[in-house]
């Protein structure tokens, strides 16, 4: 079962920190867990990030995250309607408008979002599936949205484009499992998770 987000930290409190200003303490279940880093983040965009609700008053919620620390990032997504920052690490998150498909949420975390390239795409969606505990709700040539349950208001979001790998992924996800080893693996497309034990 997908339990959340493990984030690399030069400074874990202030990162800490920030996302927990960002998302209100909203993360809807979901753990987001800070570790020590092994040197800053590189120049290459994550291939895993969080987006956030922007609610009806998203020009604000954008100022406000600046506000906390956060700055403008540019990866080249020329004119999108959602706003792309990076937090004090400079961890690249979205910061989406009202009406964009899939959230369900007025502010906070919104989605969960995970680099996978058009030809793995199958074998990575089968994959989260088995290991997040979680169901395709949504399909289309974009992207492909899991959740678990219909009820389940922060989606595994997964499509293009997929960013280089060019060492141990800054953002990882977590998942738990009553039998599988614990530790750290990699998925179809490389990307490190990290498996804890859940209840017997």
């Amino acid at each position: 079962m997908l339990t959340g987000v493990v984030v690399d930290a030069l400074d874990v409190p202030r990162t800490e920190r920030f996302w927990r200003d960002a998302t209100y303490g909203r993360t809807d279940g979901l753990r987001l867990r800070f570790v020590p880093a092994a040197g800053p983040k590189g120049a290459v965009k994550n291939r895993l990030h969080l987006d956030l609700a922007g609610g009806p008053g998203w020009a604000a919620e954008v100022g406000r995250l600046l506000g906390l620390g956060a700055t403008r990032a540019d990866i080249g997504q020329g004119d999108v309607p959602w706003d792309v920052l990076a937090d004090p690490e400079g961890n690249e998150f979205c910061v989406l408008r009202p009406g964009h498909p899939g959230v369900r949420a007025a502010s906070g975390l919104a989605a969960v979002c995970l680099d996978v390239a058009g030809e793995l795409r199958d074998a990575q969606q089968a994959f989260w599936e088995a290991r997040a505990q979680r169901h395709t709700v949504e399909s289309d040539p974009w992207c492909v949205r899991l959740r678990q349950g219909p009820g389940g208001a922060v989606p595994l979001v997964m499509g293009p484009p997929a960013a280089p790998k060019t060492g141990r992924n800054r953002l990882r996800l977590e998942v738990s499992h009553r039998t599988d080893a614990v530790g750290e693996f990699t998925d179809p497309c490389g990307n490190e998770y990290e498996v804890t034990r859940g209840a017997q």
